[in-house]
């Protein structure tokens, strides 16, 4: 079993919560979301929030809580080999009331398909919140385009961004 070791970014004004699957061996590595160079959540959600695409961890979280948005995963810990969610097995959910408990959290967004059917599986049974699912910003997911990701997220119904 490997362990999710990365706390959840948010803070009480967050509006939106985004869940992913688990943190891929780059994002372990560098103990923060999305690490991997090719992934392309940093680049998608900057576009969306009319920021500059963050560098450093500071910058990423800087800009997620002056949108109002908070980021976590939906595994707290599974077997999985590498970073492909398609081997996930022997789920044990993070418990997502730490946020929902001080945030007034309004949407909760899955990034890609396996968030969403693992949040439907292990965390709607008990929360009854639902998930809107958008198409995941992996490098796996090469049937859309940066373009094509951008159109898709800018469905997220965003609080408004303080000044970046």
């Amino acid at each position: 079993m490997i362990e999710h070791t990365i706390p959840p970014v948010y803070n009480e004004e967050a509006k939106i919560l985004i869940l992913g699957t688990f943190p891929s061996v780059k994002s372990r590595e560098q103990q923060f979301f999305y690490g991997h160079r090719q992934n392309r959540f940093w680049k998608v959600t900057a576009a969306m929030f009319g920021h500059p695409v963050p560098e450093t961890i500071e910058e990423k979280k800087a800009m997620l809580l002056s949108c109002g948005v908070a980021l976590w995963d939906v595994i707290a810990s599974c077997e999985i080999k590498g970073s492909s969610d398609a081997s996930i097995r022997n789920v044990v959910p993070n418990d997502l009331s730490c946020i929902l408990e001080k945030a007034d959290i309004r949407e909760i967004y899955a990034n890609g398909t396996k968030a969403y059917e693992l949040y439907m599986k292990y965390t709607y049974p008990h929360l009854k919140r639902p998930i809107v699912k958008l198409p995941s910003t992996s490098p796996a997911n090469a049937a859309y385009s940066l373009e094509r990701l951008q159109e898709e997220w800018s469905r997220i119904a965003l609080p408004l961004c303080k000044n970046g």
